[in-house]
């Protein structure tokens, strides 16, 4: 097996019935396996809300017992969720200008320039983790040196090598934003905890928590996904050289290509839902209050739906994924990870003839019945010029 391949673990339970359940610290989940029954939960926020009683419980594994703030508008439902995000909305299409996506270029050129140069480098801390942070001083206007801080952190604020829900690791973004706030309270400037803490809603100004909430999703929501997506992309280019190449040749195919590596490699396994009245899903009970998940890792491979779903088809023409998520919730930082992505295609067809992979580790998630790759823990690669 060539090591970009992600393997699709919710085949035979996606075929043979549509869900599964994953026992989550004692608050269980009923997961979700087929692109139909996704879709339809994800637009019916009104029986699978966003909105529970505790922050950090839609997440999944649940992180109420270190989630002290609510993240906006990730866990809000209508119309609480429709005006907070109309509010933020256009701060996070920013990416979309040629501006912004000319400094991610630079940003990426200068980091391939450095990785060149070494006889091998790890891919996930030494390319992934720096790109990733570098690119974020772009989202939020800071200044580019405060991307060595966030570096410093490692590629999960929420998780540390031992514990996969570390509230002391928690506390070092908390206590970060909390900083931050304060340091735009006393010297307003154009980032975005300065337009945050001067926008209005209901007739008043953002508060330090609903400022803290829209940081927390912010820094959480795209840190280990853009992270994976990125070393997952230099596997896979490593891997097929001859994609690269084609790339190359038609750089045209950029924006199709990025969505069909989001698809298959689904940087982010599922996201949860509280039921709000007894229902059903895939036919099975799901009781008021019970949990269930939108799993885009399998929703994403179903085969109803993607023609070769286990194969990667950069020139996929019907590509329905929901990588990004789906309906009112769908992901508020899509644009920049797919202009980070769109642009890192463009550079390595431009600078790089191949990428060596050397040894690797893969970063495995365990869903109970469910093992499933999302990436590597480790990944040591040379990047060969042109």
């Amino acid at each position: 097996m060539k090591k970009s391949e992600l393997p699709d673990p919710f085949i035979e339970a996606r075929k043979n019935k549509g869900y599964e359940h994953y026992n989550d610290q004692e608050d269980p989940v009923t997961m979700l396996l087929r692109l139909k029954d996704v879709r339809k939960t994800a637009k019916d926020w009104k029986t699978f809300k966003s909105q529970a009683e505790k922050p950090g419980r839609i997440v999944v594994p649940s992180e109420v017992n270190i989630a002290v703030t609510r993240q906006i508008p990730f866990e809000l439902d209508p119309p609480q969720h429709t005006k907070y995000r109309a509010l933020i909305e256009g701060w996070f299409k920013r990416p979309d200008n040629e501006e912004y996506r000319k400094k991610v270029e630079n940003i990426i050129a200068e980091l391939i320039d450095e990785v060149i140069k070494e006889d091998a480098i790890e891919v996930v801390s030494d390319f992934s983790l720096k790109l990733q942070s570098r690119a974020l001083t772009l989202l939020l206007d800071l200044p580019y040196q405060e991307a060595e801080t966030w570096i410093s952190w490692g590629t999960h604020v929420f998780r540390s090598e031992d514990n996969p829900l570390d509230n002391d690791k928690a506390k070092v973004l908390y206590n970060y934003i909390d900083e931050q706030i304060e340091r735009a309270e006393k010297e307003a400037s154009d980032d975005l905890f300065s337009v945050l803490l001067n926008l209005e809603v209901d007739g008043r100004k953002f508060t330090k928590e609903e400022v803290k909430g829209v940081m927390v999703l912010t820094f959480a929501g795209g840190r280990d996904t853009v992270i994976n997506a990125i070393t997952n992309a230099i596997a896979y280019f490593g891997d097929h050289p001859e994609s690269l190449e084609k790339i190359r040749q038609n750089p045209a195919m950029i924006n199709v290509a990025v969505e069909e590596l989001v698809r298959y490699f689904s940087p982010l396994t599922h996201m949860g839902r509280v039921v709000t009245k007894d229902t059903t899903v895939c036919e099975h009970a799901a009781k008021a209050d019970t949990r269930v998940s939108m799993c885009w890792a399998s929703a994403n491979r179903d085969e109803t739906t993607f023609t070769n779903p286990n194969e990667v088809d950069l020139e996929r023409k019907i590509n329905p994924h929901v990588a990004f998520g789906f309906g009112i919730h769908k992901c508020l930082g899509a644009t920049h990870a797919r202009q980070v992505l769109r642009t890192l295609l463009s550079v390595l067809s431009k600078k790089i003839k191949s990428i060596e992979l050397i040894e690797s580790e893969d970063k495995i998630e365990d869903w109970d019945k469910f093992q499933r790759k999302v990436g590597f823990e480790k990944l040591e690669a040379k990047f060969i010029s042109l």
